[in-house]
């Protein structure tokens, strides 16, 4: 079965844990998942069964929108609700000094990624070497803030939202807004809203071919060169430029790459969408 689909992961479940649902739920064994959700954050989870999970990096995934709620007051190594080892009471903020702060972050922004994520220090995540007690280095990384909002104050909560580029660590968001106002905060909730064109809707399955971030090319050859995966020639495409595209024919669709005089095959008779 090929399918691609959006889930809603629940509270407390690893995004590569929940699939294992998933291929329950479905009755499949090859499943895959874009986009990692941390074990505390909800919402929208990209995910594909079949063929279709060959598809991920050409996917319009960007920008990504979260819901987040910062505990002012609260600190966690992680970041999250996940580690807290301290509460301590802080002043009100007025609504006015929140919402400045906030737009204080837009734009680009560079910043460190939590010490507790999947990033890889010399082959290990660098979570698992926090969870040992061992010295996580971090380089710096660079995020766009789109747009960020405040939904709601309620101190010591701050709830807002956020529209930023693929990669963005919410967490360290959340730290930097909260150094910014002078006081210890962590995540207390986090619910990705959509990515991209992707957003939650009961798990209906989508047409992957009108949410690539690809052009489209047309082969004008043999058709049956190309379901053979025979040599194609530049000069039987109709843009001869050079780039990543999707062709499609009448039983299937490819993904080529066309670069110099030379045509590469990225993926081949992928099969075409059939709702169901």
């Amino acid at each position: 079965m090929n399918r691609l689909f959006v889930v809603n992961k629940p509270i407390f479940r690893t995004s590569n844990g929940y699939m294992g649902y998933v291929k329950r739920k479905y009755g499949t064994k090859k499943v895959g998942f874009s986009g990692t959700l941390d074990p505390f954050a909800t919402g929208c989870l990209i995910v594909a069964t079949g063929q279709y999970t060959k598809l991920f990096q050409y996917l319009k995934k960007t920008p990504k929108s979260y819901q987040a709620t910062l505990w002012l007051g609260a600190n966690s190594p992680s970041l999250d609700i996940e580690k807290i080892d301290r509460i301590e009471e802080v002043p009100a903020f007025t609504q006015a000094q929140i919402e400045e702060v906030l737009h204080s972050l837009k734009g680009e922004l560079t910043y460190y990624p939590p010490k507790f994520c999947a990033k890889k220090i010399n082959g290990k995540r660098a979570y698992e070497l926090a969870r040992e007690g061992q010295e996580v280095e971090l380089k710096t990384i660079t995020s766009t803030i789109y747009d960020i909002r405040l939904l709601n104050y309620n101190h010591p909560f701050v709830h807002f939202e956020a529209t930023v580029s693929e990669g963005t660590y919410i967490r360290s968001l959340g730290a930097l807004i909260a150094d910014k106002l002078g006081v210890d905060g962590t995540l207390s909730s986090l619910h990705r809203v959509h990515e991209g064109d992707f957003h939650y809707e009961e798990e209906k399955a989508l047409d992957p071919f009108a949410r690539l971030a690809i052009p489209a090319n047309r082969y004008t050859g043999e058709e049956a060169s190309m379901e053979l995966g025979k040599k194609l020639s530049v000069n039987d495409f109709n843009i001869q430029k050079d780039g990543v595209y999707l062709i499609e024919t009448s039983h299937f669709f490819s993904i080529i790459e066309i670069k110099g005089k030379e045509v590469i095959y990225r993926l081949n008779r992928i099969p075409k969408f059939e709702e169901n």
